[in-house]
């Protein structure tokens, strides 16, 4: 098994046993949302000398933690698994420790550097035409849309944000509601 290069950074000791069964690598553990001054000096120090790759939960604690690190460690790399993936067989919780190897394998692979560079934007109205906000089933379409790019769920507010630090362009997001809406006449 090749060595990842980069230290990934997850939310607990769990979390680095299913990383070790997916992948031979190092990683950091946060143990939870509130990560101190010592963790946060860890991190910088890994994305200086070998780079890192935030790991965390699908879900709102994994997604604080992860804008907590890109405050202060802002060039990261970010892997997302989608939500289904990550729940306990039983329904007893959502995690990267629940994720089979393949899909840990899988999100290291696509795991994408988040910029703040401008691309033809994409505007809130693009978004509430393509029923992502303010709908009924907004919450549902923005799953699948982050699972279509793989930069993994949001919630309305931060959708547009992320888009435009993913850089995603306008064509690839069309391309990817045109799929959406596929899916939904299949369902």
């Amino acid at each position: 098994m090749k060595k990842i290069k980069e230290i990934i950074v997850v939310e607990g000791k769990d979390d680095t046993t299913a990383i070790k069964r997916a992948v031979n690598a190092d990683t950091i553990e946060t143990n939870g949302s509130a990560i101190n001054k010592e963790t946060l000096e860890k991190i910088k120090l890994a994305q200086q000398t070998r780079g890192v790759i935030i790991f965390t939960d699908p879900d709102y604690p994994g997604q604080k933690i992860r804008q907590t690190i890109t405050e202060h460690v802002p060039s990261c790399k970010h892997a997302f698994i989608p939500k289904e993936a990550a729940l306990h067989k039983h329904g007893r919780g959502v995690g990267v420790e629940h994720a089979q190897p393949e899909i840990i394998q899988q999100a290291l692979r696509e795991a994408q550097l988040m910029t703040e560079e401008t691309v033809e934007e994409i505007s809130k109205e693009d978004l509430m035409f393509a029923g992502l906000m303010g709908g009924p089933s907004s919450k549902e379409r923005r799953e699948k849309l982050g699972r279509i790019l793989r930069i993994g769920y949001t919630n309305g507010k931060q959708l547009h944000k992320r888009l435009m630090m993913f850089q995603i362009t306008k064509e690839a997001f069309a391309e990817a509601v045109r799929a959406i809406q596929q899916e939904e006449k299949h369902e």
